[in-house]
């Protein structure tokens, strides 16, 4: 076997050239000695004489490969290669051996302080034979052994095939598939999304993930957030997804196990393996109900601090941001700022792409359970802001210079529900202040800058809430609006129930869920859909004379399978920023629509079952998909 360890000559031109291949070393920012890696030292390191050789045989791809924040010539390609699952217990090691445990082996393993050298390629086929791209990645323990890189020289939206393996050796990655974005000024003419949010990895199986993956039927994956949750449930032996680390997560190596438990279920990575991937968190990356200055369930108070372990807010943002970064396929937006997440993505004319970050980044304070009759009389200060100064006036620019280049649409992708929600139906208080009904001025500057600009077509996305919504987006305080019709209205709202999470339907009959919904449709002129029982995620397909949103749910999270029901089609027309009448074609298959009827298939797993190949299911997730049909 041939052996890759560096030569002392090697490690110094590997020293100088300091690791600059992988992007994680730049996380979460270079410009500042205490935020990020010293890579001098790290390099300096690995020139340690007794160290020893990494064995290609020690090493495994753990957690297959990922793609994503697509751009016209470039994309990022993830993975992770290391000497077990395990994780780096440290923000830096400087000793000359790491010990990690092998699940494998049940053994501590003495891994060598040398970085693993990792190569990538890049090609048009799944084959490899024609590469576009190709290069050379170092890892370390000190950024998790991941390894994220830019592949460049690639054309617009094209479907492209990559792998890596550990340098000099046999010793590869499942193989990768991933897309790149419209060029800014192309005429495209149609684009797929599939939308997510809220995957809690106790609560249930991923099988949304899968479902999407298999189906093949869009060209990028949008994450609306909550990823991951920071709770801890379960008894590891005993529930099969039982949380690791058993308990609430706070420090780095916490953040780290986390997010690569849920790396490890099978359909998730099926669909990082296969598509491109334009994530945004929500608060659970982090912790619950987060703002700038502290969590609903941790403030930044001496008593908070010795409460857990000595684990200031800062710190524990820095360290789910820092895991975050390392385990996500996404660009750093800006170095220097190291909580940004906000960025946008121009899809040809078709569309922009606008992702916000409403919880993590500048937000002034939320419902913290000790204090939500406070939050309801502040909801209306004009103070408030869910995304701060900065955000705030790049996200209106970005919405003008939208319409400004002739993008035919506007898609926001953004965490919480926009429009106003009164929720007397399913909960005894009726508002919810910490969606966007508890920041009022903010919502009326978004509402006012989209109508006083006459910048229509635009379709917030949201999450968040593990049910699904479809509103028309309106300012209701202050246009006229006729929700017969859908007049009056600027733009829609599609939001999401959740990949696993569990809502106001769960634990309920269809029935019951459904009367709950009509309560809710009753009570919020706009709310033209809602529906609280299923798990599942939305397809949002993009052309210029129309939206078209298919929304899916899973029959059943308590097991792993590929059954789905197709719940609800809803179309908007392009310039008429409204849903099209009727909406949904008058039908759905659960929940409430305002004006139309709701049909159940009453389709049980026992009947699915028998008309699903139970064993083709199975073979899916080894075999390779067909690329994709809307390719350019």
């Amino acid at each position: 076997m041939k052996s890759i360890l560096l030569s002392t000559a090697s490690l110094a031109l590997l020293a100088a050239a300091s690791f600059e291949g992988n992007l994680n070393y730049h996380s979460p920012s270079r410009r500042h000695l205490g935020l990020g890696i010293d890579v001098k030292k790290v390099a300096k390191r690995s020139l340690v004489k007794r160290a020893t050789p990494w064995d290609p045989a020690q090493l495994n791809f753990t957690h297959g490969v990922a793609s994503g924040d697509p751009y016209p010539s470039s994309v990022i390609l993830w993975t992770r290669i290391a000497p077990s699952l395990e994780h780096d217990r440290s923000n830096i090691t400087v000793s000359g051996y790491v010990p990690f445990y092998s699940h494998e082996t049940e053994k501590y393993i003495k891994a060598s302080p040398n970085p693993i050298c990792v190569e990538y390629r890049v090609a048009t086929d799944r084959n490899l034979s024609s590469i576009v791209d190709k290069g050379t990645a170092y890892t370390t323990s000190d950024i998790d052994f991941t390894v994220k890189i830019e592949a460049k020289s690639l054309k617009p939206f094209r479907t492209y095939y990559y792998q890596f393996n550990v340098c000099g050796s046999n010793n590869k990655s499942p193989l990768g598939r991933t897309k790149t974005s419209p060029a800014e000024n192309d005429a495209v003419s149609k684009v797929g999304l599939a939308v997510f949010s809220c995957s809690n990895y106790p609560s249930g199986y991923f099988n949304a993930y899968g479902n999407a993956a298999r189906k093949d039927n869009v060209d990028f994956f949008v994450h609306l957030g909550d990823y991951l949750y920071e709770t801890g449930r379960g008894t590891p032996g005993r529930d099969p997804r039982a949380t690791a680390p058993r308990g609430e997560i706070f420090t780095l190596y916490d953040y780290r196990t986390r997010i690569g438990q849920y790396r490890t279920d099978p359909d998730l990575r099926l669909a990082h393996q296969n598509f491109a991937w334009i994530p945004t968190w929500d608060d659970h990356e982090v912790a619950n109900n987060g703002y700038r200055d502290g969590f609903s369930g941790m403030n930044n108070t001496e008593a908070s601090f010795l409460k857990f372990g000595r684990i200031s807010v800062d710190s524990r943002k820095m360290n789910a941001v820092r895991s975050y970064f390392e385990w996500m396929p996404i660009r750093q937006v800006d170095l220097d700022d190291n909580l940004r997440i906000w960025r946008s993505f121009k899809m040809g004319k078709l569309f922009d792409l606008i992702m916000l970050d409403t919880r993590n980044y500048d937000r002034s304070i939320t419902t913290l359970n000790w204090n939500n009759d406070y939050i309801e009389e502040l909801k209306d200060d004009a103070g408030r802001s869910l995304m701060g100064s900065a955000q705030e006036n790049w996200f209106y620019r970005s919405l003008s210079e939208s319409k400004k280049r002739g993008a035919t649409w506007r898609i926001i992708g953004n965490q919480i529900i926009f429009s106003r929600m009164n929720n007397s139906a399913v909960y005894s208080n009726p508002l919810n202040a910490d969606q966007w009904d508890g920041y009022q001025s903010n919502r009326n500057r978004t509402l006012h800058h989209l109508y006083s600009n006459e910048i229509g077509n635009t379709a917030f996305l949201a999450g968040d809430s593990h049910a699904n919504w479809v509103s028309d987006l309106v300012w209701l305080d202050e246009t006229p609006y006729d929700q017969v019709t859908g007049a009056g209205a600027i733009g829609v709202e599609f939001a999401g129930t959740a990949v696993s999470s569990t809502g106001y339907g769960s634990g309920r009959s269809i029935a019951n869920s459904s009367a709950r919904s009509a309560g809710l449709v009753r009570d919020n002129r706009e709310l033209q859909w809602a529906e609280g029982y299923y798990r599942g995620y939305y397809e949002l397909h993009i052309s210029p004379d129309e939206l078209n949103a298919r929304y899916y749910g899973s029959p059943s999270v308590a097991t792993r399978n590929p059954f789905e029901v197709s719940l609800a089609n809803f179309t908007v027309k392009s310039g008429e920023n409204h849903l099209q009448r009727n909406v949904a074609g008058g039908r759905v298959e659960s929940g409430a629509l305002q004006r139309g009827s709701t049909v159940p298939t009453n389709l049980t797993l026992n009947t699915l079952s028998r008309t699903w190949n139970v064993t083709g299911f199975n073979q899916m997730f080894i075999t390779y998909p067909a690329a994709n049909s809307t390719s350019a």
